[in-house]
């Protein structure tokens, strides 16, 4: 685990384009010479990013959660309406992480999601060292089991079904995406790191890294999918407005913190694209462009594990 440097990675959400953060994370991890687990002290995610950070903070290589992306996102966005893609989630979340919990994880994370009843964020940690106060009643992810704590992370209702979850301590809460309060969660990870944990500023790195930015998916004249078009495109917004507002926040607040930021805008119509593709070549293109985004980025992204 690193020692001088308490470094962060934040993953955001964004649905399918989580892949575009897996191609930015293959060549992180090639550089680093192995799995990012031994690399950051905290990793942070929210929706589709809550997925890929209890992945990694597992130990498990970018290749092996391309591969699973590239079978689980087919699967879940083919699902006729909300219900059957919320049982769908369950059933791989349930498969992939099987009866695993918080105190499985090799590193520490957070994974952001909504309390949809009293509009506070939910918060699943890892470490006690995160709790802000009543630590006596900290347990790590509330007692529940990591594919619980990602489902309710990725629930982006209307799209997903409500998820109801069944805590130790907080007893049961109705939680929906993350993505509706902080889709980018830089600011609570660094409060974490800060409040927390204690850290010098000067010692704190993080590496934030986006779904990229695409021109919206054009639909292919059937009506029936309008009103779903519309819902995606209305909730694409709610998260763009959510991470814009999250990262400026971040910005302006720990402005002596080192934050690289990876996120690139592809304004061109044949990357078009939303939070639910499920084309498999689309999906291959959007994590080459995230290879290419690592290669702009690559000379901020090296100083930080100077």
């Amino acid at each position: 685990m690193v020692k001088e440097n308490f470094n962060i990675l934040v993953l955001d959400g964004g649905g399918s384009k989580g892949v575009y953060t897996l191609g930015i994370l293959n060549e992180l991890e090639q550089k680093l010479g192995s799995t990012l687990d031994n690399h950051f002290n905290l990793i942070y995610g929210t929706s589709t990013g809550s997925i890929i950070a209890a992945l990694l903070a597992l130990g498990k290589p970018v290749k092996e959660i391309k591969k699973l992306y590239f079978e689980l996102i087919p699967e879940v966005m083919s699902q006729g309406n909300k219900t059957k893609k919320s049982k769908k989630l369950n059933e791989l979340g349930n498969k992939i992480f099987g009866d695993l919990m918080f105190t499985d994880f090799k590193t520490d994370v957070g994974i952001v999601a909504l309390n949809y009843d009293t509009q506070n964020p939910l918060i699943f940690k890892s470490n006690i060292n995160q709790a802000h106060g009543m630590q006596q009643s900290f347990l790590p992810g509330f007692g529940c089991t990591i594919s619980d704590a990602i489902q309710a992370s990725s629930s982006a209702f209307p799209i997903f079904d409500i998820k109801i979850i069944h805590t130790e301590n907080q007893g049961q809460i109705n939680a929906i995406d993350g993505g509706f309060i902080a889709n980018n969660s830089t600011l609570f990870a660094l409060i974490d790191a800060d409040k927390a944990f204690k850290i010098q500023k000067e010692n704190i790195k993080v590496i934030s890294v986006g779904t990229g930015k695409f021109v919206e998916k054009p639909m292919k004249g059937f009506v029936k999918y309008l009103k779903y078009f519309k819902i995606t495109k209305f909730i694409e917004r709610i998260l763009l407005s959510s991470t814009n507002t999250n990262v400026i926040l971040s910005k302006l607040l720990y402005k002596d913190i080192e934050i690289v930021r990876v996120n690139d805008t592809f304004n061109e119509p044949e990357y078009g694209t939303n939070m639910t593709e499920k084309d498999i070549e689309k999906l291959e293109k959007l994590y080459q462009l995230g290879r290419s985004s690592y290669a702009n980025k690559e000379k901020e992204l090296n100083n930080i594990f100077k």
